[in-house]
């Protein structure tokens, strides 16, 4: 296979995906100044007390700001947790979208299948609790997130392209299944972050195998 056929549909489907993704909301200058304070407050209360320890009172108190802001900047809990998370995301969207390959674009679609497998697990393992409480915030939160959406539909193109004929759309639900949050947390209860990482990649090369 040559390097056009590797580049060119992933081009196609970077636009794809790109299109997936919201503009960052534009602020006034104080308004932004506060984001980042209340942001930068939540992150060091959450890292040194857990995230279910600390309260929205707690954050707005920390940041020096009122309790009703906060609340009507980020609703609740969970609104606050997504707004940590969006950086981290973007950053491996970005990484996805136009980054190197395996992960960015330019590899074989099985590449980038376990490469993605790979660098979403780290992401999790390093923010586990946050996407915990972003997942699990009412019934279905996950599936309404739109990063699931972007996750989604980047697996589902791989997998297109990986197994013709295979119902793509519905493999990357599966992949992505054990993936969750609150899944992996039940699981690191008797397995340890490498034994997941070990049997996410198996998960995916069973996917993306040839089949005889």
């Amino acid at each position: 296979m040559n390097s056009s056929e590797l580049t060119g549909p992933q081009s196609g489907s970077s636009r794809e995906l790109a299109s997936l993704l919201a503009d960052p909301p534009r602020e006034r200058a104080d308004a932004a100044r506060n984001r980042r304070r209340v942001l930068e407050a939540a992150a060091k209360l959450f890292r040194e007390h857990g995230v279910e320890a600390v309260s929205m009172d707690a954050v707005a108190a920390a940041a020096g700001v009122g309790k009703g802001t906060l609340f009507r900047r980020f609703g609740d809990k969970s609104g606050l947790v997504a707004a940590l998370l969006d950086d981290k995301e973007r950053e491996l969207q970005e990484r996805i979208l136009s980054g190197p390959p395996p992960l960015g674009p330019g590899a074989l679609p099985g590449d980038r299948v376990r490469a993605f497998v790979a660098a979403y697990a780290d992401y999790l393992f390093a923010h586990l609790d946050l996407l915990r409480v972003s997942e699990t915030a009412s019934p279905g939160a996950r599936y309404r997130i739109g990063s699931y959406r972007f996750w989604h539909r980047h697996l589902s193109i791989l997998l297109a392209e990986a197994r013709p004929g295979a119902d793509a759309d519905y493999l990357a639900h599966a992949l992505l299944a054990p993936l969750a949050a609150e899944h992996v947390t039940a699981v690191l209860r008797e397995c340890d972050a490498a034994r997941v990482a070990a049997g996410l990649a198996v998960l995916a090369d069973a996917l993306i195998a040839d089949r005889p």
